[in-house]
């Protein structure tokens, strides 16, 4: 870019807001710069449905399933409904604990149409996990499914919540969870002490009809309307609290960023607990009234097949679904000529991957996205219309409504261009704050409203950002962020544990691993293998978070005031891991 141009489209945050007051326009970052929206999703939801009632919104391609605009608005409103019959009020926390079925939707849709929080749950928690999120988050009611992949949803509820047994549904009295009043389940079926997702929307048939409108008066777009839950530094889960402003908004800039229209059908093979899907996709395809053609759970072969049988524009997904997609054995038989835009996020993207995916795939105008979930979650973009180069090697440029600056992190100052340093956002898409954390959320957000990521990064004269490593210890295995301490004091909880130290170490086709280096209690009888130490973890945390090499110590290295060089151990991970392959 030229001098001249570069003078124009001011990059450093001080530079923006000069340019801004200087020509009399609102300011990036500020409180009242002018959004897309100022609605709430529910009021924001019935003005799409408004244009055309008839036009697709969801289809699942393997359930023959396909919803318009108007028949989502139509089970949503009913399933708000229902949720109010059974004392579900504005404010309250409701739990989806399911992949992702068509009622993970509709639950979503009807919490925000009654001010109800949406209390994500990823889908691989176990009991460990599971009794951690029910009480810190002070969920009154929870949906499931039965099970998913290795874990039963119904005997871990059973086993945390035995009053289910033997008291009557909808009057629920947990010694352990007091504030959970209600247990759903996401089905047809019938469970003790549990409601259907049927019985919901026939309880809703007798609410009147004016109970939704009426429920709306009590909250608005600066609200919560969805929860989830993060590991963090202090090694618990934190409770990211979003509004309807957060996520509405940022969904409206990420479509913006693909050039999405109504005529474009976006394939989701991403889960909905996340925001890449709930928020990347569900809000982009909402303020660009697509539709979403979705995908439960990411097997390549139905990724392929449903761009193929729907005709999909788009397409979600981390580089290592693409490259299964792009190495499928059948992949020449699927017309994918549709294909013209998506996002690929959750960790770098190999420059070969990238390429293929453009060539073979005809995603000519994919997009790089970067952000985390406290940030709603994106602040910055790769255009539909910007160069390999640009797509491989930078997270595109910030936001419009946004400031990003980066700093020092040892010493607060501002970095020039091409200067490592902090990743730092400001505007309307910092989350509300860690549920019942304020200690921790004023570590994050500093005094100038700026959220500290603790990605370090860098940006251009140009305005594209880079992502270079990261300040915290987090390790980033297939797109999921794993905290180190959070797993360290889960291991510790064995009898045979002394001490543990988590890191990760490079992998080819996830990115990194998890590795433990553990100390052995020296008066522990019992087995200490790796092998034993992945068969005790298993059943007890979501089965990303189990270290897949473990390393047994005497020691680790220090540091002269007795600081844990986790660095070092870093280097050993990634020698030891190399060697045994």
């Amino acid at each position: 870019m030229a001098e001249t141009e570069n003078k124009r489209i001011p990059v450093m945050p001080e530079d923006v807001v000069a340019a801004a007051k200087a020509a009399g326009e609102p300011i990036p970052g500020s409180q009242d710069y002018p959004l897309h929206s100022e609605k709430t999703i529910g009021q924001y939801f019935r003005d799409q449905v408004a244009v055309d009632p008839y036009h697709e919104f969801v289809v699942y391609p393997d359930r023959m399933l396909r919803w318009s605009y108007k028949d989502f608005d139509d089970r949503t409103d009913n399933l708000a409904r229902g949720l109010l019959a059974i004392g579900m009020e504005p404010g309250d926390h409701l739990g989806v604990w399911a992949r992702n079925i068509p009622d993970w939707l509709t639950f979503m849709y009807a919490c925000a149409k009654i001010g109800v929080v949406m209390v994500t749950v990823n889908p691989v928690y176990k009991s460990h996990e599971l009794d951690y999120v029910l009480k810190q988050s002070d969920m009154k009611a929870l949906c499931v499914i039965d099970a998913y992949r290795d874990v039963d949803y119904l005997q871990i509820i059973r086993d945390l919540v035995p009053e289910t047994l033997t008291q009557e549904r909808g009057h629920l009295e947990s010694k352990n969870y007091p504030c959970l009043k209600n247990l759903i389940y996401m089905g047809p079926e019938k469970h003790r002490g549990f409601y259907s997702v049927p019985e919901l929307i026939l309880l809703g048939q007798y609410v009147d009809e004016n109970a939704l409108a009426e429920a709306e008066t009590k909250f608005d777009n600066n609200d919560v309307v969805m929860m989830q839950y993060t590991s963090g530094t202090t090694g618990f889960p934190k409770g990211v609290m979003l509004t309807h402003r957060n996520i509405l908004n940022d969904g409206f800039y990420i479509g913006e960023g693909q050039k999405l229209t109504p005529i474009d059908r976006v394939t989701l093979p991403v889960p909905f607990f996340h925001c890449f899907g709930c928020v990347l996709g569900v809000m982009a395809c909402l303020t660009h009234r697509c539709t979403m053609v979705i995908v439960e759970e990411f097997d390549a072969s139905l990724v392929l097949q449903a761009i193929h049988k729907e005709r999909a524009t788009a397409v979600y997904g981390v580089p290592t679904m693409f490259i299964a997609e792009l190495n499928h054995p059948d992949f020449d038989t699927f017309d994918l000529s549709s294909l013209r835009t998506g996002i690929m996020a959750g960790s770098s993207c190999p420059p070969e991957t990238m390429r293929e995916a453009i060539d073979r795939m005809n995603l000519r105008e994919l997009t790089i996205c970067y952000g985390l979930t406290e940030t709603s979650p994106v602040f910055t973009q790769t255009s539909a219309d910007d160069d390999l180069e640009h797509k491989c090697e930078t997270v595109g440029k910030r936001h419009p409504p946004v400031l990003v600056k980066i700093v020092d992190p040892e010493t607060g100052e501002r970095c020039g261009f091409n200067e490592p340093g902090e990743l730092c956002c400001k505007g309307y898409n910092v989350m509300k704050g860690y549920y019942k954390m304020p200690e921790e959320t004023a570590k994050v957000i500093d005094e100038e409203g700026y959220l500290h990521s603790g990605d370090l990064g860098m940006v251009d004269e140009d305005g594209y950002y880079r992502v270079t490593g990261r300040v915290k210890d987090m390790i980033i295995r297939g797109g999921e962020n794993i905290y180190p301490l959070e797993i360290e004091n889960f291991l510790l909880t064995h009898p045979g544990v002394l001490d543990a130290q988590v890191v990760g170490a490079p992998d080819a086709r996830l990115g990194e691993i998890v590795v433990a280096f553990i100390r052995k209690r020296p008066e522990y009888d019992g087995e200490m293998t790796e092998q034993s130490i992945r068969e005790w973890a298993i059943p007890r945390i979501a089965r990303y978070k189990v270290p897949k090499r473990v390393f047994f110590v005497d020691d680790f290295p220090m540091t002269p005031s007795m600081k844990v060089q986790k660095f070092k151990l870093r280097e050993m991970a990634a020698e030891l891991v190399g060697a045994s392959k």
